[in-house]
């Protein structure tokens, strides 16, 4: 009974599992952070080279083929 009742004590005071939880929770906080802001990158970027195109389309920019193959897919 006395090593029932120790066992139950170490089981109550461990706080292993509490850290485990938290730390996951805070990676997962990270890797949404992290996801949301490369997507956030992704358009910029996006948004820079679409701008990029119409200005060099606009000023008759010859064998712009990068532009053109970037507008057809």
């Amino acid at each position: 009974m006395k090593k029932l009742m120790t066992m139950t004590r170490q089981f109550r005071d461990d706080e292993n599992g509490a850290a485990m939880v938290e730390y996951s929770i805070l990676i997962g906080i990270i890797a949404a952070a992290s996801i949301l802001i490369i997507i956030g990158i992704g358009i910029w970027v996006t948004g820079q080279f679409t701008g990029l195109c119409a200005a060099l389309n606009g000023h008759g920019a010859a064998g712009n083929t990068a532009c053109a193959a970037a507008a057809a897919g």
